[in-house]
């Protein structure tokens, strides 16, 4: 099933992302111990990150084709066209349309020697629009603006321009203001942008985790956050749940006020999965209509 349909059948979808391990000696069984912990938790999808500069791309298939055939889990395979060709497309596209994953996100890429690269986002989703139309196109968007945006408006358009080039959904980039996603949703629809937009939430339970995320997404932190993160940043205990709950809160708060879907990003921790998803399992079901009566 495209991802897209998922949200015309559901107000509230719930989603995860896990990444390839680095090691290699036994690496695939251990995330497939992730996967299938996270099948538990009934996720409308997985996705399965491809890596930079396509350096995960071969696990990154393998992954999502377990996920798909081995787990019954859809699955939202990422995919990057920086340093690659139509026909490098095509292979990748093809290899996981045979594996049963018709579910893409189209992804411009990083450099690996840091240089910007000159194709875009918007050009593989046309590529794989075009080509290949019955797959399900989703594309990122950023709520504090791509590090390579010269302004916010020009950043709305461009999310608009990945939408007519076939993207049908959008999962944002993570943030940890909820004002900054709202105020960014707003731009989004004033610039014509009409698909849906799921918010992207990362629990934050390391606290290097924190100078990581500044320097990889440029992510603003509220005080309320800092002030957690200086309190318990030294106890990982301590931090683990003050930072499912920072997260929950957040979600709560979203799916409150509208937002059509979480994706999750667990940084392949089943266990930060297991705390949120938990916590906000009876508000999804009350807004896709699971509510249960108790009728003792």
């Amino acid at each position: 099933m495209k991802i897209s349909e998922i949200f015309k059948q559901k107000k509230a979808v719930l989603s995860f992302e896990i990444f390839p391990p680095k090691a290699q000696e036994g690496s695939l069984e251990s995330i497939y111990s992730t996967i299938e912990r996270l099948g538990a938790l009934n996720p409308d999808f997985i996705s399965v990150t491809y890596g930079a500069g396509g350096s995960g791309s071969a696990a990154s298939a393998q992954i999502a084709s377990a996920a798909k055939n081995r787990f019954g889990l859809e699955t939202l395979a990422h995919l990057t066209c920086v340093n690659s060709s139509e026909e490098d497309t095509d292979r990748a596209v093809e290899r996981l349309a045979a594996d049963g994953v018709g579910n893409i996100l189209a992804l411009r890429g990083d450099s690996p020697d840091g240089s910007v690269p000159q194709n875009h986002a918007s050009d593989l989703i046309r590529h794989i629009k075009a080509k290949y139309g019955g797959v399900g196109l989703s594309a990122a968007c950023y709520p504090e603006g791509h590090p390579q945006s010269p302004d916010l408006a020009s950043d709305a358009a461009y999310i608009r321009l990945k939408e007519e080039a076939g993207a049908e959904h959008f999962i944002s980039q993570l943030f940890f203001d909820n004002d900054i996603f709202y105020e960014y949703m707003y731009r989004l629809r004033e610039s014509g942008v009409t698909a849906p937009v799921q918010a992207g939430i990362m629990p934050v339970v390391n606290k290097k985790s924190v100078t990581r995320l500044v320097q990889l997404c440029g992510a603003s932190f509220p005080k309320k956050f800092v002030k957690i993160v200086d309190k318990y940043g030294e106890d990982p205990r301590a931090l683990f749940d003050a930072g499912c709950a920072y997260a929950t809160e957040q979600i709560i708060d979203l799916l409150t006020s509208g937002a059509p879907g979480i994706h999750l990003y667990t940084m392949n921790r089943p266990d930060v999965a297991e705390r949120v998803a938990g916590s906000v399992r009876g508000i999804i079901d009350s807004l896709n209509g699971k509510c249960q009566t108790n009728t003792q």
